[in-house]
Protein backbone atom coordinates (compact mmCIF):
# COMPACT_ATOMS: atom_id res chain seq x y z
CA UNK A 1 0.00 0.00 0.00
CA UNK A 2 2.29 2.79 0.73
CA UNK A 3 4.72 1.64 -2.20
CA UNK A 4 1.51 2.41 -4.14
CA UNK A 5 1.49 5.70 -2.07
CA UNK A 6 4.91 6.56 -3.29
CA UNK A 7 3.92 5.27 -7.18
CA UNK A 8 2.44 9.45 -7.02
CA UNK A 9 5.38 10.83 -5.70
CA UNK A 10 7.53 8.98 -8.13
CA UNK A 11 6.19 8.95 -11.45
CA UNK A 12 9.24 8.80 -13.66
CA UNK A 13 10.61 5.29 -14.07
CA UNK A 14 9.76 4.84 -10.81
CA UNK A 15 9.93 1.06 -11.35
CA UNK A 16 13.33 0.65 -11.81
CA UNK A 17 15.65 3.07 -9.49
CA UNK A 18 12.76 2.66 -6.50
CA UNK A 19 12.59 -1.15 -7.33
CA UNK A 20 16.25 -1.03 -6.56
CA UNK A 21 16.29 0.82 -3.31
CA UNK A 22 13.47 -1.27 -2.08
CA UNK A 23 15.14 -4.29 -2.86
CA UNK A 24 18.40 -3.28 -0.98
CA UNK A 25 15.99 -0.97 1.92
CA UNK A 26 13.56 -3.73 2.80
CA UNK A 27 15.59 -6.62 3.56
CA UNK A 28 18.13 -4.60 5.79
CA UNK A 29 14.57 -3.11 7.72
CA UNK A 30 14.10 -6.65 8.42
CA UNK A 31 17.69 -7.50 9.87
CA UNK A 32 17.83 -4.28 11.92
CA UNK A 33 14.23 -5.48 13.66
CA UNK A 34 15.69 -8.58 14.55
CA UNK A 35 18.66 -7.51 15.77
CA UNK A 36 17.55 -6.53 19.44
CA UNK A 37 15.46 -9.78 19.43
CA UNK A 38 18.79 -11.84 20.43
CA UNK A 39 18.59 -9.84 23.48
CA UNK A 40 15.25 -9.90 24.43
CA UNK A 41 15.24 -13.68 24.03
CA UNK A 42 18.20 -13.68 26.73
CA UNK A 43 16.62 -11.81 29.17
CA UNK A 44 12.89 -13.88 28.75
CA UNK A 45 14.78 -17.06 29.48
CA UNK A 46 16.81 -15.68 32.59
CA UNK A 47 13.75 -14.21 33.68
CA UNK A 48 12.29 -17.30 34.44
CA UNK A 49 14.96 -18.98 36.55
CA UNK A 50 13.87 -16.87 39.80
CA UNK A 51 16.28 -14.29 40.52
CA UNK A 52 16.39 -10.35 38.98
CA UNK A 53 20.24 -10.85 39.55
CA UNK A 54 19.98 -12.87 36.66
CA UNK A 55 18.18 -10.17 34.42
CA UNK A 56 21.14 -7.77 35.57
CA UNK A 57 23.60 -10.16 34.69
CA UNK A 58 22.56 -10.09 31.23
CA UNK A 59 21.60 -6.30 30.50
CA UNK A 60 25.45 -5.67 32.14
CA UNK A 61 26.99 -7.89 29.59
CA UNK A 62 24.96 -6.97 26.61
CA UNK A 63 25.64 -3.37 27.11
CA UNK A 64 29.24 -4.05 27.29
CA UNK A 65 29.30 -6.20 24.05
CA UNK A 66 27.07 -3.77 22.59
CA UNK A 67 29.15 -0.87 23.11
CA UNK A 68 31.94 -2.96 21.80
CA UNK A 69 30.52 -4.46 18.73
CA UNK A 70 29.26 -1.01 18.11
CA UNK A 71 33.11 0.69 17.94
CA UNK A 72 34.14 -1.64 15.60
CA UNK A 73 31.16 -1.10 13.29
CA UNK A 74 33.47 0.74 11.29
CA UNK A 75 34.07 -2.56 9.36
CA UNK A 76 30.86 -2.93 8.01
CA UNK A 77 30.17 0.39 7.29
CA UNK A 78 34.20 1.25 5.57
CA UNK A 79 33.79 -2.50 3.77
CA UNK A 80 30.60 -1.48 2.64
CA UNK A 81 31.48 2.36 0.64
CA UNK A 82 35.12 1.08 -0.86
CA UNK A 83 33.22 -2.37 -1.75
CA UNK A 84 30.50 -0.88 -3.83
CA UNK A 85 32.54 1.98 -5.86
CA UNK A 86 35.17 -0.92 -6.72
CA UNK A 87 31.75 -3.02 -8.49
CA UNK A 88 30.78 0.32 -9.95
CA UNK A 89 34.48 0.36 -11.63
CA UNK A 90 33.76 -3.52 -12.34
CA UNK A 91 37.32 -3.93 -10.35
CA UNK A 92 36.39 -7.41 -9.30
CA UNK A 93 39.81 -7.92 -7.97
CA UNK A 94 39.58 -4.97 -5.77
CA UNK A 95 36.08 -6.38 -4.30
CA UNK A 96 38.19 -9.71 -3.80
CA UNK A 97 41.12 -7.49 -1.82
CA UNK A 98 38.62 -5.62 -0.37
CA UNK A 99 36.58 -8.84 0.94
CA UNK A 100 39.87 -10.61 2.12
CA UNK A 101 41.34 -7.33 3.87
CA UNK A 102 37.99 -6.49 6.16
CA UNK A 103 37.89 -10.63 7.20
CA UNK A 104 41.15 -10.58 7.90
CA UNK A 105 41.14 -6.92 9.63
CA UNK A 106 38.11 -8.01 11.86
CA UNK A 107 39.49 -10.99 12.71
CA UNK A 108 42.72 -9.83 14.01
CA UNK A 109 40.58 -7.22 16.15
CA UNK A 110 38.78 -10.22 17.39
CA UNK A 111 41.81 -11.99 18.62
CA UNK A 112 42.86 -8.92 20.40
CA UNK A 113 39.91 -8.90 22.41
CA UNK A 114 40.49 -12.47 23.71
CA UNK A 115 44.22 -12.00 24.47
CA UNK A 116 42.79 -8.76 26.38
CA UNK A 117 39.71 -10.59 27.52
CA UNK A 118 40.97 -10.01 31.48
CA UNK A 119 41.47 -5.95 31.15
CA UNK A 120 38.60 -5.80 29.18
CA UNK A 121 36.37 -7.32 31.58
CA UNK A 122 38.16 -5.37 34.57
CA UNK A 123 37.73 -2.42 32.86
CA UNK A 124 34.02 -2.87 31.82
CA UNK A 125 32.64 -3.78 35.00
CA UNK A 126 34.63 -1.28 36.99
CA UNK A 127 32.87 1.56 34.83
CA UNK A 128 29.43 -0.50 35.05
CA UNK A 129 29.83 -1.03 38.88
CA UNK A 130 26.96 -3.82 39.22
CA UNK A 131 26.00 -4.77 42.70
CA UNK A 132 27.68 -7.69 44.34
CA UNK A 133 25.38 -9.95 43.20
CA UNK A 134 25.20 -9.34 39.89
CA UNK A 135 29.28 -9.23 39.25
CA UNK A 136 29.92 -12.52 39.17
CA UNK A 137 27.42 -13.47 36.87
CA UNK A 138 28.22 -10.75 34.53
CA UNK A 139 31.73 -12.09 34.67
CA UNK A 140 30.37 -15.35 33.40
CA UNK A 141 28.50 -14.52 30.78
CA UNK A 142 31.47 -12.04 29.38
CA UNK A 143 34.01 -15.02 30.30
CA UNK A 144 31.73 -17.24 27.54
CA UNK A 145 30.39 -14.67 25.42
CA UNK A 146 33.66 -13.27 24.44
CA UNK A 147 34.61 -16.06 22.55
CA UNK A 148 31.91 -15.51 20.08
CA UNK A 149 33.94 -11.95 18.79
CA UNK A 150 35.87 -13.78 16.49
CA UNK A 151 32.35 -14.84 14.61
CA UNK A 152 30.66 -11.11 15.33
CA UNK A 153 33.54 -9.42 14.01
CA UNK A 154 34.15 -11.71 10.65
CA UNK A 155 29.64 -11.05 10.26
CA UNK A 156 30.37 -7.28 10.49
CA UNK A 157 32.88 -7.93 7.58
CA UNK A 158 31.16 -10.25 5.55
CA UNK A 159 27.21 -7.83 5.95
CA UNK A 160 29.38 -4.91 4.54
CA UNK A 161 30.89 -6.90 1.67
CA UNK A 162 27.42 -8.29 0.83
CA UNK A 163 25.84 -4.60 1.27
CA UNK A 164 28.26 -3.51 -0.98
CA UNK A 165 27.86 -5.71 -3.62
CA UNK A 166 23.84 -4.41 -3.13
CA UNK A 167 22.69 -7.91 -1.55
CA UNK A 168 21.05 -7.39 1.62
CA UNK A 169 19.26 -10.60 1.63
CA UNK A 170 22.16 -12.55 2.64
CA UNK A 171 22.75 -10.48 6.06
CA UNK A 172 18.78 -10.51 6.31
CA UNK A 173 19.03 -14.73 6.04
CA UNK A 174 21.91 -14.77 8.64
CA UNK A 175 20.24 -12.52 10.87
CA UNK A 176 17.18 -14.38 11.18
CA UNK A 177 19.11 -17.61 11.46
CA UNK A 178 20.83 -16.71 14.36
CA UNK A 179 17.81 -15.89 16.16
CA UNK A 180 16.47 -19.28 15.56
CA UNK A 181 19.36 -21.14 16.58
CA UNK A 182 19.81 -18.46 19.54
CA UNK A 183 16.22 -19.48 21.00
CA UNK A 184 16.86 -23.33 20.35
CA UNK A 185 20.09 -23.53 21.65
CA UNK A 186 19.54 -21.07 24.84
CA UNK A 187 16.14 -23.25 25.66
CA UNK A 188 18.19 -26.53 25.28
CA UNK A 189 20.96 -25.57 27.53
CA UNK A 190 18.99 -23.98 30.14
CA UNK A 191 15.59 -25.58 30.71
CA UNK A 192 17.11 -29.04 28.71
CA UNK A 193 20.35 -29.47 30.22
CA UNK A 194 19.79 -27.61 34.17
CA UNK A 195 22.21 -24.65 32.79
CA UNK A 196 21.95 -21.55 34.15
CA UNK A 197 23.43 -18.36 33.11
CA UNK A 198 26.69 -20.22 31.32
CA UNK A 199 23.83 -22.09 29.13
CA UNK A 200 22.04 -18.02 27.84
CA UNK A 201 25.73 -17.05 27.39
CA UNK A 202 26.63 -20.14 24.91
CA UNK A 203 23.79 -19.97 23.05
CA UNK A 204 24.40 -16.69 21.88
CA UNK A 205 27.75 -18.01 21.42
CA UNK A 206 26.82 -20.74 19.47
CA UNK A 207 24.58 -18.36 17.19
CA UNK A 208 27.20 -16.22 16.65
CA UNK A 209 28.99 -19.18 15.26
CA UNK A 210 26.18 -20.36 13.42
CA UNK A 211 25.89 -17.23 11.87
CA UNK A 212 29.38 -16.78 10.62
CA UNK A 213 29.54 -20.18 9.48
CA UNK A 214 26.34 -19.54 7.73
CA UNK A 215 27.60 -16.29 6.00
CA UNK A 216 31.05 -18.15 4.71
CA UNK A 217 28.51 -20.67 2.72
CA UNK A 218 26.41 -18.24 1.25
CA UNK A 219 29.58 -16.68 -0.08
CA UNK A 220 30.91 -19.55 -1.41
CA UNK A 221 27.38 -20.50 -2.98
CA UNK A 222 26.56 -17.21 -4.41
CA UNK A 223 30.41 -15.41 -5.17
CA UNK A 224 32.66 -18.32 -4.75
CA UNK A 225 33.23 -17.99 -8.28
CA UNK A 226 35.01 -14.66 -7.93
CA UNK A 227 37.92 -16.64 -6.23
CA UNK A 228 39.84 -16.51 -9.68
CA UNK A 229 40.46 -12.67 -8.63
CA UNK A 230 42.25 -13.41 -5.60
CA UNK A 231 45.26 -13.56 -7.70
CA UNK A 232 46.50 -13.72 -10.88
CA UNK A 233 48.27 -17.50 -11.34
CA UNK A 234 49.48 -16.35 -15.01
CA UNK A 235 51.23 -12.97 -13.69
CA UNK A 236 54.88 -13.35 -15.21
CA UNK A 237 57.70 -12.67 -13.52
CA UNK A 238 55.80 -12.35 -9.90
CA UNK A 239 57.59 -13.93 -6.70
CA UNK A 240 55.75 -15.43 -4.12
CA UNK A 241 55.78 -12.55 -1.87
CA UNK A 242 53.98 -10.55 -4.46
CA UNK A 243 51.52 -12.98 -5.23
CA UNK A 244 50.47 -13.31 -1.22
CA UNK A 245 50.53 -9.41 -0.86
CA UNK A 246 48.02 -9.07 -4.10
CA UNK A 247 45.60 -11.17 -1.85
CA UNK A 248 44.92 -8.60 0.54
CA UNK A 249 45.12 -4.93 -1.12
CA UNK A 250 47.43 -2.52 -3.06
CA UNK A 251 48.89 0.47 -0.63
CA UNK A 252 46.57 2.77 -1.81
CA UNK A 253 43.89 0.74 -1.18
CA UNK A 254 45.05 -0.01 2.43
CA UNK A 255 45.48 3.67 3.13
CA UNK A 256 42.01 4.78 2.33
CA UNK A 257 40.70 1.15 3.74
CA UNK A 258 41.86 2.85 6.89
CA UNK A 259 41.26 6.14 6.72
CA UNK A 260 37.89 5.40 6.19
CA UNK A 261 37.63 3.18 8.82
CA UNK A 262 39.50 5.77 11.21
CA UNK A 263 37.09 8.58 10.32
CA UNK A 264 34.01 6.15 11.03
CA UNK A 265 35.48 4.67 14.23
CA UNK A 266 36.27 8.48 15.79
CA UNK A 267 32.91 9.54 14.64
CA UNK A 268 31.24 6.55 16.39
CA UNK A 269 33.02 7.30 19.78
CA UNK A 270 31.15 10.79 19.72
CA UNK A 271 28.06 8.47 19.26
CA UNK A 272 28.88 7.10 22.05
CA UNK A 273 29.67 9.45 24.13
CA UNK A 274 26.20 11.32 23.32
CA UNK A 275 24.02 7.97 23.78
CA UNK A 276 26.04 7.35 26.97
CA UNK A 277 25.84 10.54 28.64
CA UNK A 278 22.11 10.87 28.12
CA UNK A 279 21.46 7.41 29.72
CA UNK A 280 23.84 8.64 33.13
CA UNK A 281 21.96 12.59 32.89
CA UNK A 282 18.80 10.57 32.92
CA UNK A 283 19.46 8.61 35.72
CA UNK A 284 20.89 11.29 37.47
CA UNK A 285 17.13 12.86 37.74
CA UNK A 286 15.98 9.58 39.47
CA UNK A 287 14.58 6.22 38.54
CA UNK A 288 11.12 7.55 36.97
CA UNK A 289 13.01 9.97 34.52
CA UNK A 290 15.22 7.04 33.50
CA UNK A 291 12.51 4.87 32.76
CA UNK A 292 10.41 7.83 30.76
CA UNK A 293 13.65 8.56 28.81
CA UNK A 294 14.46 4.67 28.18
CA UNK A 295 10.88 4.14 26.98
CA UNK A 296 10.95 6.99 24.92
CA UNK A 297 13.93 5.89 23.02
CA UNK A 298 12.59 3.17 21.91
CA UNK A 299 10.83 5.34 19.03
CA UNK A 300 13.83 6.73 18.21
CA UNK A 301 15.33 2.90 17.64
CA UNK A 302 12.51 1.69 16.34
CA UNK A 303 12.39 4.73 13.79
CA UNK A 304 16.45 4.42 13.07
CA UNK A 305 15.76 0.34 12.52
CA UNK A 306 13.43 1.95 9.32
CA UNK A 307 15.64 4.64 8.30
CA UNK A 308 18.87 2.50 8.72
CA UNK A 309 17.70 0.60 5.65
CA UNK A 310 17.76 3.49 3.29
CA UNK A 311 20.41 4.43 4.47
CA UNK A 312 22.00 1.27 3.33
CA UNK A 313 19.75 1.41 0.20
CA UNK A 314 21.98 5.08 -0.39
CA UNK A 315 25.31 3.41 0.55
CA UNK A 316 25.19 0.80 -1.80
CA UNK A 317 23.19 2.25 -4.94
CA UNK A 318 25.26 5.71 -4.05
CA UNK A 319 28.28 3.66 -4.00
CA UNK A 320 27.68 1.51 -7.30
CA UNK A 321 27.37 4.80 -9.23
CA UNK A 322 29.76 7.06 -7.79
CA UNK A 323 32.54 4.40 -8.52
CA UNK A 324 30.80 3.93 -12.06
CA UNK A 325 31.20 7.81 -12.57
CA UNK A 326 27.84 8.06 -13.54
CA UNK A 327 26.61 11.34 -11.93
CA UNK A 328 23.09 11.50 -13.13
CA UNK A 329 21.72 8.04 -11.59
CA UNK A 330 23.95 8.99 -8.53
CA UNK A 331 21.71 11.89 -7.76
CA UNK A 332 18.72 10.40 -9.25
CA UNK A 333 19.23 7.72 -6.11
CA UNK A 334 20.26 10.60 -3.85
CA UNK A 335 16.73 11.67 -4.50
CA UNK A 336 14.60 9.16 -4.10
CA UNK A 337 16.48 7.92 -1.22
CA UNK A 338 15.26 11.64 0.13
CA UNK A 339 11.87 10.99 -1.34
CA UNK A 340 11.41 7.57 0.74
CA UNK A 341 13.09 8.72 3.59
CA UNK A 342 10.63 11.96 3.95
CA UNK A 343 7.32 9.50 3.38
CA UNK A 344 8.93 7.43 6.62
CA UNK A 345 8.82 10.50 8.49
CA UNK A 346 5.49 11.71 7.75
CA UNK A 347 4.37 8.18 8.49
CA UNK A 348 6.49 7.55 11.93
CA UNK A 349 5.37 10.97 13.17
CA UNK A 350 1.82 10.43 12.72
CA UNK A 351 1.78 7.24 14.24
CA UNK A 352 3.52 8.21 17.13
CA UNK A 353 1.29 11.41 17.68
CA UNK A 354 -1.84 9.28 17.30
CA UNK A 355 -0.65 5.95 18.90
CA UNK A 356 2.73 6.43 20.62
CA UNK A 357 1.52 6.36 24.29
CA UNK A 358 -0.60 2.92 23.06
CA UNK A 359 2.93 1.66 22.50
CA UNK A 360 4.11 2.30 25.40
CA UNK A 361 1.27 0.52 27.06
CA UNK A 362 2.93 -2.42 25.48
CA UNK A 363 6.13 -1.60 27.32
CA UNK A 364 5.39 -1.30 30.63
CA UNK A 365 2.28 -1.37 32.86
CA UNK A 366 4.26 1.23 35.25
CA UNK A 367 0.95 3.62 35.74
CA UNK A 368 3.85 6.20 37.39
CA UNK A 369 6.15 5.89 34.42
CA UNK A 370 3.28 6.31 31.98
CA UNK A 371 1.98 9.15 33.50
CA UNK A 372 5.46 11.32 33.54
CA UNK A 373 6.22 10.34 29.93
CA UNK A 374 3.45 12.17 28.78
CA UNK A 375 5.13 15.50 29.75
CA UNK A 376 7.65 14.32 27.61
CA UNK A 377 6.40 12.73 24.88
CA UNK A 378 6.25 15.68 22.55
CA UNK A 379 10.03 15.52 22.42
CA UNK A 380 9.84 12.01 20.82
CA UNK A 381 7.18 13.11 18.30
CA UNK A 382 9.95 15.16 16.69
CA UNK A 383 12.64 12.78 16.00
CA UNK A 384 11.89 11.38 12.97
CA UNK A 385 11.73 15.06 11.49
CA UNK A 386 14.84 16.05 13.36
CA UNK A 387 16.95 13.10 12.09
CA UNK A 388 15.87 11.63 8.69
CA UNK A 389 18.65 14.24 7.29
CA UNK A 390 21.33 12.86 9.11
CA UNK A 391 20.34 9.17 8.85
CA UNK A 392 20.12 9.67 4.73
CA UNK A 393 23.44 11.70 4.27
CA UNK A 394 25.06 8.86 6.42
CA UNK A 395 24.52 5.98 4.03
CA UNK A 396 25.31 8.31 1.27
CA UNK A 397 28.79 9.52 2.43
CA UNK A 398 29.75 5.89 3.57
CA UNK A 399 28.78 5.00 -0.06
CA UNK A 400 31.12 7.85 -1.86
CA UNK A 401 33.76 6.99 1.63
CA UNK A 402 33.32 11.07 2.35
CA UNK A 403 33.66 10.19 5.91
CA UNK A 404 35.63 13.30 6.94
CA UNK A 405 32.37 14.97 6.57
CA UNK A 406 30.57 11.98 8.83
CA UNK A 407 33.30 12.92 11.41
CA UNK A 408 33.03 16.45 11.16
CA UNK A 409 29.55 16.71 11.64
CA UNK A 410 29.72 14.53 14.35
CA UNK A 411 32.64 16.69 16.27
CA UNK A 412 30.28 19.44 16.24
CA UNK A 413 26.87 18.18 16.70
CA UNK A 414 28.61 16.83 20.25
CA UNK A 415 29.81 20.06 21.08
CA UNK A 416 26.45 21.46 20.89
CA UNK A 417 24.42 18.73 22.17
CA UNK A 418 26.49 19.53 25.39
CA UNK A 419 26.53 23.14 25.29
CA UNK A 420 22.79 22.89 25.02
CA UNK A 421 22.15 21.00 27.97
CA UNK A 422 24.51 22.70 29.93
CA UNK A 423 22.81 26.14 29.61
CA UNK A 424 19.59 25.00 30.23
CA UNK A 425 19.35 21.90 32.47
CA UNK A 426 19.11 24.40 35.79
CA UNK A 427 15.80 25.91 34.24
CA UNK A 428 14.29 22.87 32.34
CA UNK A 429 15.54 19.65 33.45
CA UNK A 430 15.15 16.28 31.67
CA UNK A 431 13.37 18.92 28.78
CA UNK A 432 16.81 20.70 28.20
CA UNK A 433 18.27 17.08 27.82
CA UNK A 434 15.52 16.03 25.26
CA UNK A 435 16.11 19.65 23.41
CA UNK A 436 19.51 18.46 23.33
CA UNK A 437 18.68 15.49 21.81
CA UNK A 438 16.91 17.15 19.02
CA UNK A 439 19.29 19.60 18.66
CA UNK A 440 21.93 17.30 18.56
CA UNK A 441 20.18 15.26 15.62
CA UNK A 442 18.97 18.50 13.37
CA UNK A 443 22.44 19.66 13.56
CA UNK A 444 23.84 16.31 12.45
CA UNK A 445 21.98 16.49 9.17
CA UNK A 446 22.63 20.94 8.51
CA UNK A 447 27.00 19.93 8.69
CA UNK A 448 26.56 17.17 6.25
CA UNK A 449 24.09 18.59 4.07
CA UNK A 450 26.27 21.92 3.87
CA UNK A 451 29.54 19.76 3.66
CA UNK A 452 27.91 17.72 0.70
CA UNK A 453 26.90 21.01 -1.41
CA UNK A 454 30.51 22.20 -0.52
CA UNK A 455 31.93 18.65 -1.38
CA UNK A 456 29.84 18.47 -5.16
CA UNK A 457 30.38 15.13 -5.76
CA UNK A 458 28.62 15.11 -8.97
Amino acid sequence: MIYCIFFRIFASDMHQRNRQILQIALPSIVSNITVPLLGLVDVAIVGHMGSAAYIGAIAVGSMIFNLLYWLFGFLRMGTSGLTSQALGRRDMAEVMRLFVSSVVVGLSIALCFIVLQIPIRQVALLLMHPTPDILPLAATYFNICIWGAPAMMGIYSLNGWFIGMQNTRIPMLISIMQNVVNILASLTLVFGLGMRIEGVALGTVIAQWAGFLTALLLWHFYYGRLKKYLCDANQEGSTFVDRISSLFVRRSSLLAFFQVNRDIFLRTLFLVAVNLFFTSAGARQGAVILSVNTLLMQLYLLFSYVMDGFAYAGEALGGKYYGAHNGAAFRDVVRRVFGWSGGMVVLFTLVYALGGTSFLHLLTNETSVIAASSDYFFWAVLIPVAGVTAFVWDGVFIGITATRGMLVSSVISTLVFFAVYYALRAVWGNHALWLAMIIYLLMRGIVQTVWYRRLRPY
